[in-house]
């Protein structure tokens, strides 16, 4: 049976996401009406809301559990850290991190639309990466490019962690097994970068 035509509980869980949280409800409200496109949305102050199709891919890498703690790194509107609250059920926890004040506060704002209260939208400490007082996190998962493995994140991971992380326009999957870090490659991306 095809997905369009399979009850909502048979879904794979990030499709099941995707139909719960609504990206227009993170979109400016001039840009709602092109919330459906497969593209990148400005959402001002430099920022995007990323392409759908690469937000579930992104996803579908990370394989977030019910009730993981994850962090969402440079989570803008929130509509990604909403997202990840849908996967980790509410024994699960998400705090999503952006740097922009005005994003965090419209991050904030936008999450209280949803019965998610185990997400929360944090602003980010100058020259610190992620939350590193919170960790370690079971998923990490990074919306903005860096150009080399950010190596105080992968600190910031579970003996069993996974991140999903763009670096110098590859998508990397990066598997901590105890004290090692193991990194996959997977395709080619083009992301805002990643600042502290």
């Amino acid at each position: 049976m095809e997905d369009g035509h399979r009850p909502p509980a048979e879904l794979p869980a990030v499709d099941r996401a995707f139909r719960t949280v609504h990206r227009a409800d993170f979109l400016p409200a001039g840009l709602r009406v092109a919330a459906g496109a497969d593209q990148a949305l400005e959402i001002g102050y430099g920022q995007t809301n990323s392409q759908p199709s690469t937000v579930r891919a992104m996803l579908r890498l990370l394989e977030v559990q019910p009730g993981h703690r994850v962090l969402d790194v440079g989570c803008g509107s929130g509509w990604t850290t909403a997202l990840l609250g849908a996967l980790v059920g509410e024994h699960g926890r998400v705090d999503g991190v952006e740097i922009i004040p005005e994003l965090v506060a419209w991050g904030r704002e936008n999450l209280a639309g949803y019965p998610l209260p185990w997400t929360h939208v944090h602003q980010a400490a100058d020259g610190v990466l992620g939350l590193p007082e919170d960790g370690p996190f079971d998923r990490i998962l990074v919306s903005a490019e860096s150009s080399e493995l950010p190596t105080p994140l992968v600190a910031q991971l579970s003996a069993t962690g996974r991140m999903v992380v763009p670096v110098a326009g590859r998508m990397l999957v990066v598997r901590r097994t105890g004290s090692t870090a193991e990194v996959e490659r997977h395709g080619y991306y083009t992301f805002v970068p990643l600042v502290t």
